[in-house]
């Protein structure tokens, strides 16, 4: 786990990190708890690089593998 939160740094992942704060910090300022569980979970998504929205598929499940083609036209 501590792996997955300090390596791999993308763009991405940390502007999904940076915009998830600021989605929690203004919602707690204006008293809307529901902002605050949608801005954690955009924060988590960067802190702890899951799903393929943070720009980095773990695992390698996002992988489209493009098929090999057998030279005969598709007519």
């Amino acid at each position: 786990m501590k792996e997955r939160i300090l390596k791999n740094w993308t763009f991405t992942r940390a502007l999904f990190l940076i915009l998830g704060i600021i989605i929690i910090t203004q919602s707690a300022l204006r008293h809307e708890w529901v902002g605050i569980l949608f801005g954690s979970y955009f924060a988590s998504m960067g802190l702890f690089s899951f799903g393929c929205a943070s720009g980095n598929c773990y695992g390698g499940n996002c992988e489209v593998k493009p098929e090999k083609s057998s030279g005969k036209p598709l007519n």
